[in-house]
């Protein structure tokens, strides 16, 4: 990795730590069996833009941000899957691709991912899949909306990252 990915990936797994750890109060959504923070998927989602490399350090980020927030398993697992889509985007990306259309397509993966990957805790196939899957897609959409509208402000284009946005 470039030593200006080094960094900006450094920056967005801090925010993915600090969005979790100090707004997860504020953002927090729980619609049981579903949960959500918003803008947690931001940073993963920036990094779609930087390089694979980067996407998937938020990830992992992302992960321990929710294990230390919460001390639970199974959110930390679902924030794991973020590692899996923020590559299969920066993937997309790197080989053309607008953001936007890398964000389309990986919130099916994103929402099968998290429904999955919640099974072995103890969910049902109903509250997997429904529950989870659903309530992460349209958390996805949201999220997706959040970093497209960050991505046009003033501060991305000092920083390289508005003109991959497309």
């Amino acid at each position: 990795m470039k030593t200006k990915e080094i960094v900006l990936g450094g920056l967005l797994t801090g925010l993915a730590l600090v969005i979790p750890l100090a707004f997860g109060g504020v953002l927090g959504i729980v619609i049981p069996p579903f949960s959500a923070t918003l803008a947690s998927h931001v940073p993963m989602m920036i990094a779609m833009i930087v390089s694979p490399g980067v996407a998937v350090m938020v990830g992992i980020g992302s992960a321990l941000g929710f294990l230390i927030k919460l001390g639970m398993p199974a959110i930390a697992a679902r924030a794991f899957m973020h590692t899996f889509v923020g590559y299969a985007g920066a993937k997309m990306v790197q080989k053309g691709r607008p953001l936007y259309s890398a964000l389309i397509w990986t919130l099916p993966l994103h929402a099968l991912l998290e429904a999955i990957i919640v099974l072995p805790f103890g969910f049902t196939l109903y509250q997997g899949l429904v529950g989870v899957g659903i309530g992460t897609a349209l958390h996805h959409a949201i999220d997706s909306v959040i970093t497209l509208g960050i991505l046009v402000l003033p501060i991305a284009k000092p920083l390289g990252l508005s003109s991959r946005v497309r």
